[in-house]
């Protein structure tokens, strides 16, 4: 029975997904037309076919790219730390590429890199580099600590927030919005080639991570039944913890750190289908996709003509639904 649950709520994440894709680039402050758009399809040119596929489409493509990472990033941490609290930002990905960006704004520092703004390109180094610096600290010889990793990544997260802090206090009017603008997190207007070079490598992780299931079942027990059930507890955790670092570093140098996705999906999808990481992954990927690409729709449209980030409307959703699964759960 609850395999069968399982596969009903990984269905209706798949359809709910795919409703979204398709409905949520017509909704908006100026209202579009089916045919206009099947024209564009068949070459001819109209506004409403240039407003689709130029501006909401590739921004739906990047809020369902970017809210199945954090989901399924949020999955896989909270498996592998064994704490129902972490996130993908846990580790100090968030904080590194915050910084990375903020700098860059600082120091107006503008150079082209096809695909990639020079903000984006700061964020990702820096998150990069923050995975990195905290992975090495938690290495023991052949052995990666888990509490380590997660004392690393708090610790880092702090001290990064510090110099973020500076920043803002020596920046200007001007940077001081740019830098809150991005922080915030949002889904700007983005190109296909910035999107057609990040999907390689996170299709790449949303692969290795569903194949990942069954040991995620058996790790976030604890280590040492893994081990007898013969999973390569060392090279899972390598894998898992770098994997799905560096999928956080893309979608956040493209988004921002748009926060709760990766707390509120993961628990809401073991409310309705239980803990089983083999359904669990999947249905995260399509859920959280189709969750941020709707929660970008209601952005832009409930203050339109006011673009509003979409990282405000998801904590302001989140927050509140969290606590009610806590007081729910008691």
């Amino acid at each position: 029975m609850s395999r069968r649950r399982s596969l009903i709520v990984l269905t209706g994440s798949f359809i709910f997904m795919l409703a979204t894709l398709m409905i949520t680039p017509f909704i908006g402050s100026q209202s579009l037309s089916y045919q206009d758009v099947w024209q564009t399809l068949q070459g001819v040119s109209s506004p409403s076919g240039l407003i689709f596929f130029n501006i909401r489409l590739p921004r739906i493509l990047l809020a369902l790219l970017t809210g199945g990472t954090l989901a399924v990033a949020g999955v896989i941490f909270q498996a592998l730390l064994r704490n129902p609290l972490a996130t993908p930002y846990t580790l100090g990905v968030a904080s590194g590429s915050a910084l990375g960006a903020l700098f860059v704004i600082k120091t107006g520092i503008a150079f082209a890199i096809p695909g990639l703004t020079a903000v984006q390109f700061g964020a990702m180094t820096g998150s990069l580099l923050t995975i990195s610096f905290v992975y090495l600290l938690a290495r023991r010889s052949a052995r990666v600590s888990v509490h380590t990793l997660i004392l690393a990544g708090v610790t880092i997260s702090y001290f990064f927030s510090a110099l973020i802090l500076i920043l803002h206090y020596i920046a200007d009017f001007t940077e001081t919005h740019q830098m809150i603008r991005w922080t915030i997190g949002g889904l700007d207007v983005i190109q296909y080639s910035t999107l057609l070079k990040s999907m390689p490598l996170l299709l790449i992780a949303f692969v290795v991570f569903v194949g990942m299931g069954r040991s995620l079942n058996l790790i976030s027990t604890t280590e040492d039944s893994a081990r007898s059930k013969g999973v390569n507890v060392e090279r899972l955790q390598k894998t898992a913890f770098v994997l799905a670092s560096l999928a956080t570093g893309i979608v956040v140098s493209l988004s921002g750190p748009i926060g709760f996705i990766g707390l509120i999906i993961p628990h809401l999808l073991r409310l309705m289908m239980g803990p089983d990481h083999r359904f669990l992954i999947p249905a995260s990927i399509f859920f959280g996709g189709g969750f941020l690409a709707l929660a970008d729709t209601v952005a832009r449209t409930i203050l339109a003509p006011v673009d509003l980030p979409v990282g405000i409307v998801t904590t302001v959703i989140g927050g509140p639904f969290f606590l009610w699964m806590l007081i729910r759960q008691r």
